[in-house]
């Protein structure tokens, strides 16, 4: 699928970047050219130690700002594949700051967006948040106007031969500010801060994301967003893993938190389909009625629509993961030298 190809990541010296880096190289070794575009040099600088251009003559790293749209049309000269990692996504940072989150978020989305189409980008994946679903703070506002962006640039490529779509999930195991980390340092300091204790979250490692994206990358008509099928944990059960027997104290929900993450509302239902791994909400595009189009993209994906009051929360999930399989996912994915 990508051999032969010359692909860019935004953001690409992020947790999810890196690891996309990773499996790009192994497993598609004859992909042309990879740039990774980021703003910190030094970051790039670590990257390059990890992924040096000596033995990997396919790496290119460049510094620029998705802010700065002539930047980023001068990153895509020769670009097939974008995959779109680049954010600003701290809850508290972006309600702070939030004209500073809406350049990044939003007017930087725009900005590739234009530059994909005019670049002669063939494939553009972009990555969401469950915040996005049914927004209650500026970071899943300006990720569910950015979604918006991306499905809407379907509908103005023109003669253009791009697609563009997005995926969509939660939290990602191991990645910089996510809980687990959180918590293994907190057990050094003989308590557990607890938000809520009926506090849930979905899971997903690093590779079960990249995997996602691959998959867009793939299978996307044009406009959907993916959201995998994918199991819940409950906050307390996460600190049981990590700290058994560690005292927990509960210091309440942080401004612009849910208690359960949503990933899918009732309002998307009529628009979803569910395949075997994954749902996908239909874009609605002007030309097509509702009815055609989720009957062109399920025979597409091989997908049925969900019932009309279906919803995807991680507090009504089927499928939880206990005690023991945080434990032994912790070691798989995060450190594998992990002892509770």
């Amino acid at each position: 699928m990508l051999n032969g190809k010359c692909i860019l990541i935004t953001g690409g010296t992020g947790s999810l970047g890196k690891r996309l880096v990773s499996r790009l190289l192994s497993d598609y070794p004859g992909i042309k050219r990879l740039a990774v575009f980021s703003r910190d040099e030094l970051k790039q600088f670590e990257m390059a130690q990890e992924f040096p251009p000596t033995k990997f003559p396919q790496i290119r790293y460049f510094i620029g700002d998705i802010r700065d749209a002539d930047r980023v049309a001068r990153s895509l000269e020769g670009i097939d594949v974008v995959i779109h990692a680049a954010a600003l996504k701290q809850v508290p940072t972006a309600e702070y700051n939030p004209f500073e989150c809406i350049k990044t978020n939003v007017l930087g989305a725009q900005n590739l967006i234009e530059a994909c189409i005019n670049a002669g980008v063939k494939n553009v994946v972009a990555l969401s948040t469950d915040k996005a679903a049914a927004p209650v703070n500026l970071y899943g506002a300006t990720k569910l106007c950015s979604d918006k962006l991306f499905v809407a640039a379907n509908n103005i490529r023109g003669h253009h031969d791009i697609r563009f779509s997005v995926v969509r999930y939660g939290n990602v195991m191991g990645s910089r500010g996510s809980v687990i980390p959180f918590f293994m340092e907190q057990r050094r300091k003989g308590v557990i801060p607890i938000t809520d204790p009926a506090m849930t979250r979905f899971n997903i490692s690093l590779d079960g994301g990249v995997d996602l994206v691959l998959h867009a990358l793939e299978h996307s008509m044009g406009g959907e967003i993916y959201i995998p099928k994918i199991p819940s944990y409950r906050i307390t059960d996460v600190a049981e893993a990590i700290a058994p027997g560690v005292p927990q104290t509960v210091v309440g929900i942080r401004p612009g938190e849910k208690l359960h993450e949503e990933m899918i509302t009732a309002s998307d239902a009529p628009n979803t389909l569910e395949t075997e791994k994954n749902y996908v909400i239909v874009p609605m595009l002007y030309q097509e009625t509702r009815d055609d189009l989720m009957a062109r993209y399920a025979a597409h994906h091989g997908g049925e629509a969900v019932p009309s009051d279906f919803s995807y929360n991680s507090g009504e999930n089927t499928e939880w993961l206990s005690v023991d399989e945080m434990r032994a996912l912790i070691r798989k994915h995060v450190c594998a030298d992990f002892q509770p």
